[in-house]
């Protein structure tokens, strides 16, 4: 078991890739709409790991997702 300094098992993070690869199991199409939602979580994910001194320094990105929801 690979863990890091907070105890998270790095075997279980997922990549963007795999993260999109859960969604085409749900989702239909939007591949650049579920491409960029990976991205974000993994950003999101990455930016949580970062010492809590450094967090204030990394802004983080928003997105808005609208239009019919099919």
């Amino acid at each position: 078991m690979t863990q890091d300094e907070n105890g998270i098992d790095q075997n279980k993070v997922l990549t963007p890739r795999q993260i999109v690869s859960e969604l085409d199991k749900y989702i239909i199409g939007q591949d650049e709409a579920k491409r960029s939602v990976a991205i974000a979580l993994r950003n999101r994910w990455r930016r949580q790991q970062v010492p809590k001194e450094l967090r204030d320094e990394i802004a983080p990105k928003n997105i808005i997702m609208i239009g019919p929801t099919g």
